[in-house]
């Protein structure tokens, strides 16, 4: 009875902390549609800034944002889910492979501003790629490059040793057997780890201020070798100036907004594909 006692309140206190973290994002989100749903219009969508960013819109920011997720994506996915199956299917369990898994983790929770740093030293100033959308690609690719190794790898454990087996018996090599039963089976659990890292390029700031994002670009320069403006150092460049701060402020809840909503998309979209995938 008291046992019982015990796990009923134990479900209940999670219950209740369950309840306060939903209720806390709804609280913000629907706190960042109030503020943000003022200021936004079509023209504040397809314009660029102007007036030091008080007037015009948030286009150019808009095409960064998504050409450094495209850009790190090139980048980080092939590496990442490669190594994964690297670590899983060809590496022998022995203390290099502890050492690797045990880097992979500890590199996911180094600081996103760690990682600016590393990109301001390796690829704007010793490869001499300047602040442009290539350094902050190559930079953000690695940032999220952990995460997608160890989402891999963990998702690769998942599969049945049976359909290895069952493989091997029909005939097929390892490879054939990774590419064409092993992977497409653990892809649905693959995919999570891709929506977690477009997620976070999406939202980081410390990064891109490094290597990548310009205060002010009136036009879009379609060229790696060129910044780019970008909704998370757009947002916080108007949160924290301008002569008219509650004018700013109000902007960079809109550009909150347009950010909150395009990761939305991104992650409905690869949820969407996850499951078409799994089906």
């Amino acid at each position: 009875m008291k046992k019982n006692l015990v796990q009923k309140s134990i479900f209940a206190l999670l219950s209740i902390i369950s309840l306060i973290v939903v209720a806390g994002v709804f609280s913000l989100i629907f706190f960042i549609v109030v503020r943000g749903l003022p200021k936004m219009s079509w023209e504040f969508l397809t314009k660029a800034p102007e007036n030091g960013m008080m007037d015009g819109g948030i286009f150019p920011a808009i095409v960064g944002t998504l050409l450094l997720i495209i850009g790190s994506c090139i980048v980080a996915f092939p590496i990442g889910i490669l190594s994964g199956i690297y670590m899983n299917e060809y590496a022998e369990r022995n203390w290099f492979k502890k050492f690797i898994g045990m880097m992979t983790n500890n590199l996911a929770g180094v600081p996103s501003v760690v990682f600016g740093l590393f990109g301001l030293a390796v690829f704007v100033n010793f490869f001499g790629f300047g602040i442009s959308l290539l350094s902050g690609s190559l930079t953000m690719g690695i940032m999220i490059l952990p995460v997608i190794i160890r989402t891999t790898e963990e998702s690769l454990k998942q599969v049945d040793d049976n359909l290895r087996l069952a493989s091997y018996a029909l005939g097929a090599n390892k490879f054939e057997t990774i590419f064409r039963v092993i992977l497409p089976v653990a892809m649905p659990n693959v995919i999570t780890g891709l929506i977690l890292g477009i997620g976070r390029v999406a939202g980081e700031t410390a990064p891109i201020i490094f290597t990548a994002a310009a205060y002010f670009m009136p036009e879009i320069i379609l060229n790696i070798k060129a910044p780019v403006m970008a909704l998370p150092y757009h947002l916080y460049v108007t949160a924290t100036s301008g002569v008219d701060l509650n004018a700013s402020r109000n902007i960079a809840f809109s550009t909150a907004l347009v950010l909150l909503v395009i990761v939305l998309i991104l992650n409905l979209t690869a949820n969407w594909f996850r499951k078409t995938v799994d089906s």
